[in-house]
């Protein structure tokens, strides 16, 4: 496969000769063109994947993105535009992605996963078609895709039409237990990533249906003292990740994602896993909701749950699947959560909210 050229006989500049825009075969020269033309005259996405392939396309030698911002303060962190093309290598190289493959971008290029399915087109020689960002990516288009990226909301609504896409990747946020069920009875080949801005996208991926990720070519892993994942991806990162996820190791390959270091519960003693938890109940719950924890006397730690309604009576069977550890000691209903630019949900703040009502 073309996908494993050497990285010395790639660089940015490289415009691959299979790759096609909406369509077209666009060279360097033209692929210049096209960016100051949505820059100038484009609708918002368009401006953010000119921007973005205006940067790509100049003389440095990485990018400058912004984090998430989903578990701290958002930061501006440099990728090398190397580690970039490596990284859409392995991705090609994993899913089995050819030069002349179709693809859809409909997330926006102003963050990571929308600039990566760009490199990754430019680089593998994709047909990228390009599409407003919106909730329903799919409504009003019924062409076949090899490939695409969504989060799980754009999935959920797309759910009629996703047997066009042979490949879908979901990041950005979990896969419910409720959305992984639709995808398996519909029987979309559909895998949920693992990763992050500083890793450039996902350094794993789990079919749907199963527990376990699988790292990239070229990636290992390990865990700390704390049981935290440890990634090692030599031609992507400059020193190993160490993250705050608290994963099962199957072996340096592979692992079952536990649930955030930070978030875990320590409630009279017995460690609890907040996003285990959300996955008993996520059948009985229809709002969107998280388990938390607050201070208790005796427990040092009890488990509260947080819906996203007006308040309302919750029946006691809801909490029927869960231990008596689990059990949420409190209930709070906040009206409209806090969500992040990406429209992750902000835990920390909207839980500022409790407090301040």
């Amino acid at each position: 496969m073309e996908n494993t050229l050497l990285l010395d006989q790639i660089t940015h500049k490289n415009v691959h000769n299979r790759f096609k825009l909406n369509g077209y075969h666009l060279n360097y020269e033209d692929l210049c063109r096209v960016v100051y033309s949505f820059i100038k005259e484009g609708e918002d996405y368009e401006k953010h994947i000119g921007s973005f392939l205006l940067e790509w396309l100049d003389d440095n030698s990485y990018i400058e993105v912004e984090t998430s911002g989903t578990t701290g303060v958002p930061k501006i962190i440099r990728l090398e535009k190397r580690a970039m093309i490596q990284s859409a290598l392995a991705t090609g190289d994993f899913f089995n992605l050819d030069p002349g493959d179709t693809a859809l971008l409909c997330l926006s290029a102003k963050y990571i996963a929308g600039k990566m399915m760009l490199v990754r087109a430019l680089i593998l020689g994709l047909e990228l078609d390009i599409t407003t960002v919106d909730g329903n990516p799919l409504l009003n288009n019924d062409k076949v895709y090899d490939f695409a990226a969504m989060v799980p909301l754009q999935v959920e609504n797309s759910l009629e039409k996703l047997r066009h896409i042979k490949k879908i990747i979901i990041g950005g946020a979990p896969v419910s237990k409720a959305l992984a069920e639709k995808l398996k009875k519909k029987k979309i080949n559909a895998f949920e990533t693992y990763g992050m801005t500083e890793t450039i996208t996902h350094v794993a991926a789990r079919k749907i249906g199963t527990e376990t990720f699988k790292t990239l070519p070229n990636i290992s892993i390990s865990k700390d003292d704390r049981d935290c994942l440890v990634i090692q991806a030599p031609k992507i990162l400059a020193d190993p990740i160490v993250t705050n996820d608290i994963v099962t190791l199957v072996n340096e390959k592979e692992f079952i994602w536990l649930g955030r270091f930070d978030s875990v519960i320590n409630s009279g003693g017995i460690k609890l896993f907040p996003e285990q938890i959300e996955i008993k109940l996520q059948s009985f719950i229809k709002e969107r909701f998280f388990i938390a924890s607050e201070s208790d006397e005796k427990l040092g730690q009890k488990v509260i749950l947080v819906i996203e309604s007006k308040e309302k009576s919750i029946p006691d069977t809801v909490f029927d699947n869960l231990n008596k550890f689990e059990k949420p000691k409190a209930i709070y209903f906040i009206p409209k959560f806090v969500t992040t630019e990406t429209g992750k949900l902000n835990r920390i703040e909207t839980l500022k909210m409790i407090k301040q009502n």
